[in-house]
C-alpha cells in the first residue's frame, strides 16, 4: 500500500545547512552536540554496546509483531563487525532478489535461495558505510543514486551519481576482512550482497557520530524502490526506524537535507509518527530472546550473540590517524589487529619504470591535500571540506598505498581501490585477453538450476564494434578513466535518454536492472553466488579474489583469475591512469563525497605530483578516452566542479592539465 504525497512536501529543507540549534527530533540521542558533528566527535571513543544492540533489537521486534510480520533483524558496527542477527518465529529464511514490474532474467534477478540473515546484514553494513559525521543516508537513499535514471523515471536524465556501487564491499574482496570465528575486529569488513538498495536499512548514531547500521527483512523480497515520486508503506522501513529509536541520525545529517545536481536525497519514507508502537515501552530483549524468536549465527558472519562494535578511528576499528607519511594533512590510514598498517606505500611491482614509494606517497599526500580544501557535495554543514579514500596501484592491480581524509565514508575504501584498478586494467593491452579467459557467469533460474551461461567475451567484441577501434582493450593505446567506461557501462549511450542503445558494457534496456548490470556482475557473478551457497551451507567460501570463480555446476573451481581486479570493477567517475611517457604505471581511485570531486582529485593529484617530482603523470590528451567518438557522441575522461575549492575562487582547474 502507498500513500501518494507531494514531492514539494516530502523535500522540504533542500540544500544545505549551516548549524545552528537541532530540532527536537525523536529517537535523537540527546548527547549530540547542538551545531551536529563534522569529523571530530569520533576523537572520542563512541561504539555500541551489548545492551545498546539489545536495545535496537528489542525495539525492532517490538514495531514487527504490532505490524503483524515477521523479521529478520541485524546490527553491525561502523567498519561492518556484525554484533547480532535475530529471526524472529516465522519469518521466511530464504528471499527472493528482484527488481519490481522489471522483465529482467538474468543476473541476479529472480535469485530465491539467498539466505535471510544475508539481506539483513547487508542492509546494515549499507547503511554504516554511507553514513558520516555529515551525511546520514540509508537503503532508500542508495536506490535512488544506483539507477538508470536519477530520480528514477525520469526517462531523460542520466544514470545515479552512484550507478554500480551496489557491487562493492564484495564477499570476495582482497580488501575486505573477514569475521574472525569469535568476535568484532579490525575492519572494513565485507559485506555479503554488497551495498543494498532495498528500503529497510538504516544507521545508528550516538553523540552525533554514526556507530552503525541496522538492517531489517520482513517480506522475503530483496528488492528496490523504482518510483520516488510517492511514499511508501513499507514494514521494512517502518520497523528499522523503531529499531533506531535512542539511535537516529541527526535531522540536519539526513539525505533529505542534501541535494546532489539539484535533486533532494531520500533518507527514509517511515517516521517516527508512523509507528504503532512507542519505543520507549518496547519490552526488554531478555523477555523476547528465545520466546519472539531467537539470535542466530550466520557463517562467515556472527555466532549466536550478541558482541559490542568497534569504535571507529581508534586503532582496533582497522581505521585510524596517520603518524608516518602524510604529516599536516589529517590523514587516516588502515591497520590491521595488531595496529601495524596494511597500505603504506610501497614501489609498484611491474619492472622497469615502475611507480617508487615516494612517487605513490606524492599522489596520496597531494589527493589528502586536494580534499581538505575542497567543497563537499554530500555533507552538512555546507562549506565543508572532501571526505574520501584514495588508493593508488599498478598494472598488475597490487595495492601500492591507501589514504584516507577524517570521517570519510567507509564505503569509499573498497570502492576507492576499485576505481583504481579498473582504469588500470581497461588501459591496459591485456584487458581483452583477460576478459577472453574469464569463465562464464553461470545465471541461476531461481533456484540451483542454470538458467544460461554469459561469456564474458561478447564485451569485448561488443566494445571494439561499438569504439570502432578493433584493437580496443589489446593495445593499450587508449587511457580509460572510470568515467570514460562508465560511460560504456550504461543501458542508454549517451547516459540517460531512454531508446538510445546500451553501451557495450551494459545489459540492453530491458534485460538491464540494478541486480543484472553487465561486464561489471558478471565478472563476479559467479563469486556471489558462491559465497551465498556457504552461508547456505552448500559448499567452500569464496576465494578472496572477486575472478575465475566457475559456475557451481563446475563445482565452484577458479581459472581464468584475473589479478588486476581481485575486488571486482567499479563504474562511476573518480579514477585516472597514470603513466610514464607513454607506459602505463598505475592508477589512482578516489571515492566518498561527490562523483565530480572524485574525478577532480584524482586528476589533479597525479598532475600535482608529477609536476613535484617529475617522471609520470596524466595520460598525453592525445591517448585519452575523450578523443573517441562512438555512436557519434564524444566519450567523457574527467569532470571537474567549476569552483572547488574552500579557500580559493580559482575556477576551471582541470584546464589545459
Amino acid at each position: 500500500m502507498r500513500r501518494a504525497v507531494s514531492l514539494g512536501s516530502l523535500f522540504f529543507f533542500l540544500g544545505a545547512c549551516s548549524g545552528g540549534s537541532s530540532p527536537a527530533v525523536e529517537g535523537v540521542d540527546p548527547t549530540t552536540p547542538p551545531a551536529g558533528c563534522t569529523g571530530s566527535c569520533a576523537d572520542t571513543p563512541t561504539s555500541l554496546s551489548i545492551s545498546d544492540v539489545e536495545i535496537i533489537i528489542a525495539q525492532a521486534v517490538a514495531e514487527a509483531q504490532a505490524l503483524g510480520v515477521n523479521a529478520t533483524i541485524a546490527v553491525v558496527d561502523r567498519v561492518g563487525n556484525v554484533l547480532g542477527v535475530f529471526r524472529m518465529n516465522g519469518a521466511a529464511t530464504t528471499v527472493t532478489v528482484g527488481s519490481p514490474g522489471g522483465n529482467a532474467d538474468g543476473g541476479l534477478e529472480g535469485v530465491n535461495i539467498v539466505p535471510d540473515t544475508l539481506a539483513a546484514i547487508a542492509k546494515a553494513t549499507t547503511a554504516a558505510y554511507l553514513s558520516t559525521e555529515g551525511n546520514a543516508f540509508g537503503t532508500r537513499t542508495a536506490s535512488q543514486i544506483v539507477q538508470d535514471h536519477f530520480n528514477p523515471g525520469d526517462n531523460l536524465q542520466p544514470a545515479g551519481p552512484l550507478f554500480g556501487v551496489q557491487f562493492s564491499q564484495l564477499p570476495c574482496s582482497d580488501l575486505a576482512n573477514r569475521f574472525d570465528g569469535a568476535g568484532p575486529s579490525a575492519g572494513p569488513q565485507r559485506s555479503p550482497l554488497g551495498l543494498a538498495a532495498d528500503p529497510g536499512g538504516l544507521p545508528l548514531y550516538k553523540s552525533g557520530t554514526p556507530v552503525g547500521g541496522v538492517g531489517v527483512i520482513s517480506d522475503a523480497l530483496y528488492a528496490l524502490d523504482i518510483d520516488i515520486s510517492d511514499v511508501d508503506t513499507d514494514d521494512d522501513e517502518f520497523i528499522a526506524v523503531a529499531a533506531t529509536s535512542g539511535f537516529a541520525a541527526p535531522a540536519e545529517r539526513r539525505a533529505n537535507r542534501i541535494a546532489v545536481d539539484g535533486r533532494s536525497l531520500r533518507f527514509s519514507d517511515a517516521t517516527t509518527s508512523d509507528l504503532r508502537t512507542d519505543p520507549n515501552n518496547a519490552p526488554s530483549f531478555a523477555s523476547i530472546d528465545g520466546i519472539a524468536g531467537n539470535l542466530v549465527a550466520v557463517p562467515g558472519y556472527a555466532n549466536a550473540a550478541i558482541t559490542a562494535g568497534l569504535a571507529f578511528g581508534h586503532p582496533a576499528s582497522g581505521i585510524r590517524p596517520d603518524t608516518l607519511d602524510f604529516p599536516g594533512l589529517d590523514a587516516y590510514v588502515l591497520v590491521d589487529d595488531a595496529n601495524v598498517e596494511r597500505y603504506r606505500p610501497i614501489a609498484g611491482t611491474d619492472g622497469a619504470g615502475a611507480l617508487t614509494a615516494v612517487e605513490v606517497q606524492a599522489i596520496l599526500s597531494e589527493a589528502l591535500a586536494l580534499a581538505n580544501r575542497m567543497r563537499a557535495q554530500i555533507r552538512q554543514p555546507s562549506g565543508s571540506q572532501a571526505r574520501v579514500s584514495v588508493s593508488v596501484v599498478d598494472t598488475n592491480g597490487v595495492v601500492l598505498g591507501i589514504a584516507r581524509t577524517r570521517d570519510a565514508p567507509v564505503f569509499g575504501v573498497d570502492v576507492s581501490l576499485q576505481k583504481a584498478r579498473t582504469a588500470a586494467f581497461f588501459s591496459s593491452a591485456a584487458a581483452a585477453a583477460a576478459l577472453n579467459g574469464v569463465p562464464d557467469a553461470t545465471y541461476l533460474d531461481g533456484g540451483l538450476s542454470v538458467l544460461r551461461k554469459e561469456a564474458l567475451s561478447q564485451y569485448v567484441t561488443d566494445a571494439q564494434t561499438f569504439l570502432g577501434v578493433p584493437t580496443a582493450l589489446a593495445d593499450g593505446a587508449v587511457a580509460f578513466s572510470d568515467r570514460a567506461g562508465g560511460n560504456l557501462s550504461r543501458p542508454y549511450y549517451p547516459d540517460g535518454v531512454s531508446g538510445n542503445p546500451a553501451g557495450p558494457f551494459s545489459k540492453p534496456a530491458g534485460e538491464w536492472s540494478p541486480f543484472s548490470t553487465g561486464l561489471q556482475l558478471d565478472l563476479v557473478y559467479n563469486a556471489i553466488v558462491q559465497h551465498v551457497g556457504f552461508v547456505a551451507g552448500l559448499v567452500p567460501d569464496v576465494p578472496q579474489n572477486c575472478t575465475g570463480v566457475d559456475g557451481f555446476d563446475n563445482g565452484f573451481g577458479v581459472s581464468g583469475v584475473i589479478g588486476q581486479l581481485a575486488n571486482g570493477t567499479q563504474i562511476f567517475p573518480g579514477s585516472v591512469p597514470i603513466y610514464r611517457g607513454a607506459q602505463l604505471v598505475g592508477a589512482v581511485g578516489v571515492s566518498g563525497d561527490g562523483v565530480d570531486q572524485d574525478d577532480m582529485i584524482a586528476f589533479l593529484s597525479v598532475h600535482e605530483a608529477g609536476l613535484q617530482l617529475g617522471g609520470f603523470g596524466n595520460a598525453a590528451a592525445a591517448m585519452r578516452a575523450d578523443t573517441l567518438v562512438p555512436q557519434g557522441t564524444r566519450l567523457r575522461y574527467v569532470n571537474c566542479p567549476v569552483a572547488p575549492y574552500i579557500d580559493s575562487n580559482e575556477q576551471s582547474v582541470c584546464d589545459g592539465k
